[in-house]
């Protein structure tokens, strides 16, 4: 299982995950062999040959802040989507992965996030409706438990036992550009956990008919798992 992260030298920053995943493992009984993969080594050309390198059966992708490692994550991101490998992205992990299904889906070559560069029109992940109208970020995240709306029948109500709303832990101040939303999904790409009331993107995946296991979270599913309750897109990644 490889966890592709710009802090994968000190790996406290990922702790809640390794207990995640530890947490997931026990339940199924199964041995997890975890690889660290430093995203600011990994570019496009070499993605493939790290991945070939470090044998892996599926992938993480994190969350984190700034612009270092980002195009690695996006690299990891089309890598896991092509070649049906299981993946679960977190927090940043998910709008990488709606920047590279932008960039190579949608064909917007320019496609990326307002929080690393000024892409014009082409910004696929902007800030908060909330907060774009403060110019002093300070403490303007969306901290804390929030209710996301899980759509019936797909693959995240599946992993939730039916649920249609869950309560999940968010930090970010980013989110899916809502001009951009039915683009995204007019080519495939399915958004099944949302904001009850506003157009914020919360849960994407892929049909289990193009892929086996392509799941992303705007919030940190880590951070709800308990050793005798194991968070269920953890579980079904393994």
């Amino acid at each position: 299982l490889g966890i592709a992260g710009k802090y994968a030298s000190l790996r406290d920053a990922y702790a809640s995950i390794d207990k995640a995943i530890e947490h997931a493992s026990t339940h199924l009984s199964v041995a997890v062999d975890l690889r660290w993969m430093d995203t600011s080594r990994i570019i496009r050309e070499n993605v493939d040959d790290v991945m070939a390198e470090e044998g892996l059966h599926a992938l993480i992708i994190p969350g984190g802040f700034g612009d270092r490692g980002v195009e690695g994550k996006i690299a990891c991101a089309e890598h896991a989507r092509t070649h049906g490998l299981p993946f679960l992205g977190i927090c940043l992990g998910f709008q990488c992965a709606v920047i590279e299904f932008a960039r190579n889906a949608l064909g917007i070559i320019e496609a990326h996030s307002t929080e690393f560069t000024d892409p014009g029109e082409h910004a696929v992940i902007s800030e908060l409706p909330e907060q774009k109208r403060i110019e002093g970020l300070g403490g303007s995240m969306r901290l804390g438990a929030q209710d996301v709306a899980i759509t019936e029948g797909s693959l995240a109500s599946w992993l939730y036992r039916g649920r249609t709303s869950v309560r999940e832990r968010f930090r970010h101040r980013y989110e899916v550009e809502p001009r951009m939303i039915e683009a995204l999904e007019a080519e495939g790409l399915i958004f099944s956990g949302r904001h009850p009331e506003h157009p914020i993107m919360q849960v994407l995946e892929l049909p289990q008919a193009v892929h086996p296991y392509y799941v992303a979270a705007q919030f940190h599913p880590e951070l709800t798992s308990r050793p005798l309750r194991p968070q269920p897109m953890f579980m079904g990644l393994l």
